[in-house]
């Protein structure tokens, strides 16, 4: 291969992944972050509108419950978001559901900037409904689309980057949401329709590069176009060894159609890539990691910074999980996802025990607010450097084409309720556990983390056959089956055997 081929190579697909991730998986972190600054811009607004309607002055619990149920409609759109991803990329394929999804985005940006000219407070929480449907789809059908396109060797890089552009959208919110820029009391509608960019962005750029080559030949039977694909994404002739790889799975999933979640229940050959996925899913955010956010302030405060610095610092804790993906980015494909995924839980745990002794010991030791300011930075890098990145690529390394949407629909929507579940329930962990309240993050933490010691298997640089074949054993304990290395000795790659042959 030469040099001008192999840069071909690399431009296509870096391209590719900027063009789906700067309206995709940047949406998610960006209307996270967003939501902070105007807080009190929107809660006043709130109040002067029902003043304005009924004659009503909101006292501050009613004022409270509705912007809690304004901020927690996302989570419940990301739900619903995640529950259509997994029909609509079997249905219009992954590049064109990226597409159509930017309908939700643009239309929830039109309500955010007309809401403040229209009085209407429902305007702001059928926006951030709609945006949370488009963040659900997204957070599936990307990391499905780039794991089907990227080479093997690049597969966990590629696939990684959902995550990193996640975490740069978190930056990006950060910083727009600044009083210097958009987050200041006369722009706030504004800063809530900003989004609209990215997906505008997208809209403009992703029409130019193929569909996933997997769902070309596997789910539409166009080898033609598959071939297409992967020598654009490539820049080069398609290698024997990739197409072979897909004509196995497309061997092993002929004349299925694609499988429903419930099926997947009930599927005994992949119970436990089905708990694997939903275990991590699940802890991803019962981890604790987007409630620090929260405590980001007041722990800062404590530290004796001030309350107009604290906005510039906040910034700070963004960059760390930036930082972090990056450098998970680099090291995933030497150290695998298992190490990465193992040593994150790890360490998430081993902080969440130092930031409860600094919490403890904050009013008797003069430099502990600094211990809790550099445990919540350690906390955050450590999610950072393993679940946060290495998380999304797992449905796309374990499950086969016809599955594959159904696990995504699965681990979006257990994602997306725990993070509701925890955006309710952390207030009161708060209240009821003090400075106690990270030790059952701490615990989840360690829970998960001997999970993947015991259960999850290193999937870097293999096969769905391969990765299957190592299930095997825990799917069948027990029971006499066909080993799957059976089943692939009954055909062979590239040759046809009739039967008159044998």
């Amino acid at each position: 291969m030469t040099t001008r081929e192999k840069k071909g190579h690399k431009y296509t697909l870096a391209l590719m992944v900027t063009s789906a991730a700067i309206g995709g998986t940047l949406q998610y972190g960006y209307n996270l972050a967003i939501m902070n600054a105007p807080t009190v811009f929107i809660q006043k607004f709130v109040n002067e509108t029902f003043q304005e309607r009924w004659g009503i002055q909101l006292g501050v619990y009613e004022v409270t419950l509705i912007w809690t149920f304004i901020v927690s409609i996302f989570s419940l759109g990301g739900f619903i978001g995640a529950l259509i991803a997994g029909p609509m990329s079997v249905r219009f394929g992954r590049k064109k559901t990226m597409l159509l999804n930017n309908v939700f985005l643009i239309s929830s940006s039109l309500l955010a900037l007309l809401s403040r000219t229209a009085k209407s407070v429902e305007m702001i929480i059928i926006s951030r409904f709609l945006v949370g449907i488009n963040a659900g789809i997204s957070m599936n059908v990307q990391p499905m689309y780039f794991g089907e396109s990227a080479p093997k060797n690049l597969r966990g890089a590629v696939s990684l980057s959902s995550a990193v552009f996640t975490s740069f959208g978190l930056v990006l919110g950060q910083v727009v949401s600044l009083s210097e820029v958009l987050g200041g009391e006369p722009c706030w509608q504004y800063l809530l329709a900003s989004n609209a960019i990215p997906g505008f962005i997208q809209l403009l750029t992703l029409p130019w590069f193929p569909e996933s080559p997997r769902y070309l030949l596997i789910d539409c039977g166009d080898k033609e176009a598959c071939l297409m694909a992967l020598r654009r994404l490539r820049g080069c002739e398609v290698q024997r060894e990739e197409l072979d790889e897909i004509l196995q799975e497309q061997n092993e999933t002929k004349g299925e159609r694609a499988k429903q979640p419930w099926e997947l229940f009930t599927d005994r050959s992949v119970r436990w890539q089905l708990i694997s996925v939903a275990v991590l899913s699940s802890a991803m955010q019962l981890c604790g990691n987007d409630s620090i956010y929260f405590y980001a302030s007041y722990v800062f405060q404590e530290a004796g910074i001030s309350a107009g610095q604290i906005q510039y610092v906040t910034i700070g804790t963004g960059m760390c999980e930036f930082t972090a993906c990056i450098l998970c980015n680099l090291l995933i494909e030497r150290l695998g996802r298992k190490l990465m995924l193992l040593g994150g839980y790890v360490l998430m745990a081993g902080w969440a025990v130092v930031f409860t002794v600094a919490l403890s010991l904050e009013n008797m030791v003069t430099w502990m607010p600094y211990l809790s300011m550099t445990c919540i930075f350690t906390y955050i890098l450590s999610f950072g450097m393993g679940p946060a990145g290495v998380t999304g690529i797992l449905p796309t390394e374990i499950f086969n084409q016809t599955a594959r949407p159904a696990a995504y629909m699965t681990a979006g929507s257990l994602m997306w309720l725990n993070l509701f579940i925890i955006g309710m329930i952390f207030p009161f962990l708060v209240s009821c556990l003090g400075q106690y309240c990270f030790v059952p993050f701490g615990a989840v933490c360690l829970l998960t983390a001997s999970f993947i010691q015991m259960v999850l298997p290193e999937t870097k640089g293999k096969t769905i056959a391969m990765i299957t074949k190592e299930f095997y054993r825990l799917n069948y304990r027990g029971h006499v089956k066909m080993d799957p290395e059976v089943v692939q000795a009954q055909y062979q790659l590239g040759e046809v055997f009739h039967s008159t042959a044998l």
